[in-house]
């Protein structure tokens, strides 16, 4: 049995790169099946507005995950639960890939929704193994890994099912993650905080944080619209490049996942951007981007060059922001930085279920058109509700000084 390392411990670098494995493949497998939806709604003959259910339940999951299983990684021995919920994974999906039917393959995806937060785990465990010199490049490596497996998820299940069929992505996804969950069950150490109080403790304060924090409650706001017409987007854009004029395969669709990379470049800079003070200038910013990027990705319904250059933008505004919101939410009181996590996160990926059927709904009424007017309309709440805050502080900040 491995011992448990020290605080003071510098963290191996296998161990680190291990954890962004870890982080990646487990966020991977909520996006294999947005390139995939016209495909198994073709093979489970039913329409493709009740195909979208699957990305809104692996949402759902997620979000149940991160508001009830994370807060677990402060309790629990977390080798153990990392490896505990990976196994979980697993077995999801190998009942995804022998599904029947849509309502088996959506519970299937609920329940890997829910285990890929793992990927949340695994960030804070490697804060916690990493020296206080190190800390800020172990966790970017981590956070690496994640963000790495969102973008080439969506090619990889392309490539696999134009070749194996969509039911080979999740069987060779069961294999990778119970391989993985066998490494990790002999590499990782032991960890657990010490001095944590009760689970109930913790999901009192998650609630408390919610309902007192005005900063938390507006970030979560912004971040759940963005989030909702991204995933507007991209649970509908397969139906969009599998159909006229397109005609791809989900080879070439899962191809688009890697347009995302703009996201990569956004995160460091919006990151550096808030720690100079710019949060304020840069919320705006990103938030308008967004909003732009719909145009272009509206012309895209029938020209791929305003499509990716729409998807360029949308990427960077989406992920740009989030990093801005994080870092925003982070500074209220790093003692609770797991609990803010988990309760701006869990409104995040609702925002994104959200966002998922009633993008599917206005796709099978209006077509790609209604899909953007849904994913402007998102951001445009956002920037409402930005106004409104910035203005609400204009004019507390006046009261104060006629006082």
């Amino acid at each position: 049995m491995h011992s448990p390392l020290r605080e003071s411990d510098s963290i191996q670098r296998r161990l680190v790169l291990l954890l962004a494995v870890t982080a990646g493949t487990a966020v991977a497998s909520n996006y294999y099946a947005q390139p995939l939806l016209a495909i198994i709604s073709h093979h489970l003959n039913v329409t493709r507005r009740a195909t979208s259910l699957l990305v809104t339940s692996s949402q759902v999951g997620y979000a149940l995950g991160l508001a009830a299983v994370v807060p677990l990684g402060d309790l629990l021995e977390r080798r153990r639960l990392i490896t505990g919920l990976l196994g979980i994974s697993a077995i999801g999906l190998f009942a995804a890939a022998f599904s029947p039917n849509l309502v088996v393959l959506a519970m299937a995806s609920l329940i890997v929704g829910v285990t890929s937060v793992v990927a949340q785990v695994a960030v804070p465990f490697s804060a916690s193994l990493a020296a206080e010199h190190e800390r800020g490049l172990v966790v970017g490596t981590v956070m690496s890994g994640l963000l790495i497996g969102m973008l080439t998820a969506r090619t990889f299940a392309g490539f696999v099912a134009d070749y194996l069929g969509w039911r080979a992505i999740y069987i060779l996804a069961a294999l990778l993650v119970f391989a993985l969950v066998c490494v990790l069950h002999r590499e990782l150490p032991v960890h657990r905080e010490i001095g944590v109080p009760s689970y109930s403790h913790l999901m009192k304060s998650v609630w408390h944080l919610l309902r007192t924090e005005r900063v938390l409650q507006h970030r979560s706001i912004y971040g759940a619209c963005v989030f909702a017409g991204f995933s507007a987007f991209w649970t509908t854009a397969s139906f969009l490049l599998s159909g006229s004029p397109y005609h791809y395969s989900a080879r070439i669709i899962g191809l688009f996942g890697l347009v995302a990379v703009s996201g990569v470049i956004a995160s460091p800079v919006a990151g550096r951007l808030a720690d100079r003070g710019w949060a304020r200038y840069q919320t705006p910013a990103f938030l308008l981007c967004t909003l732009v990027s719909w145009l272009p990705i509206a012309l895209g319904a029938d020209s791929l060059a305003w499509l990716v250059f729409g998807i360029i933008l949308m990427d960077f505004g989406v992920h740009g922001m989030q990093i801005t919101n994080q870092s925003e939410i982070y500074r209220l009181n790093p003692g609770s930085r797991s609990r803010l996590t988990t309760g701006y996160m869990t409104l995040y990926f609702l925002g994104g279920a959200i966002g998922s059927q009633t993008g599917a709904a206005m796709y099978e009424r209006f077509g790609w058109n209604g899909v953007c007017w849904t994913g402007a309309g998102f951001v445009a709440i956002a920037l409402i509700v930005l106004i409104i805050t910035e203005n609400t502080k204009k004019n507390r900040q006046s009261s104060a000084i006629s006082r």
